[in-house]
């Protein structure tokens, strides 16, 4: 997948040091990854949650942070909306 976004990723874990790790890991497999369904994204991530046919919610290191990206899978580009706490994400709107 093409990731656009890097830089709000990077921004993050300036911010919140205990989740560079987790975010790397996530951007090596999205970077891998050859999506063409939420099914396939589904089977990897079992805690990913769908907003609509094209934004997922995925749970970043044990449920503590959300990273909300939009999925484009005919294009193979993932756009990255946001990245919060799981406090932040409670307040959301979508």
């Amino acid at each position: 997948m093409i990731l656009v976004g890097r830089r709000l990723l990077a921004d993050f874990s300036t911010k919140h040091p205990t989740v560079r790790g987790a975010i790397a890991a996530w951007l090596g497999e999205a970077e891998a990854a050859n999506w063409r369904s939420p099914q396939e994204i589904k089977e990897r991530y079992q805690t990913a949650s769908f907003v609509g046919s094209d934004r997922v919610i995925f749970n970043i290191r044990g449920n503590n942070f959300r990273l909300d990206v939009q999925v484009h899978y005919a294009t193979q580009v993932v756009l990255v909306k946001r990245i919060g706490t799981h406090a932040e994400y409670n307040s959301w709107k979508f």
